[in-house]
């Protein structure tokens, strides 16, 4: 799949994770086009995982997710923090609270989907 499409389907799953963040309070996420760059490229390497490893579950996407932000020097923390590097979903996914594993799995179904290989 060429880089374009790539970008496009994370600019959707973005944009979807931010609304269901929202729905429960955390307005945190920024809008595609004024995220900073790591969230971009984080959301990109995201949809690359799921259409690379599409039979691999919500919890090794989510690990994934956790290998590449600690080898960018990010740490567990209370609260999401840039600066800092701090983020509380730096833990195994069972450990995730309900909401934030749902998210996970609504970000994999929405790269599934629009790269037709349907959910899993």
């Amino acid at each position: 799949m060429d880089t374009a499409k790539i970008e496009a389907i994370a600019r959707v799953a973005h944009e979807a994770n931010r609304g269901w963040c929202e729905a429960h309070g955390d307005t945190s996420q920024k809008v595609w086009e004024l995220a900073e760059e790591w969230q971009r490229s984080s959301a990109i390497n995201g949809v690359r995982f799921v259409l690379e490893h599409p039979d691999a579950g919500d919890s090794a996407q989510h690990e994934n997710w956790m290998r590449e932000k600690v080898e960018q020097g990010w740490v567990y923390g209370p609260e999401k923090n840039a600066d800092l590097r701090t983020h509380p979903c730096l833990m195994p996914f069972e450990k995730l609270p309900p909401m934030q594993q749902a998210k996970d799995r609504l970000f994999r179904a929405i790269v599934l989907a629009l790269a037709g290989r349907g959910s899993a």
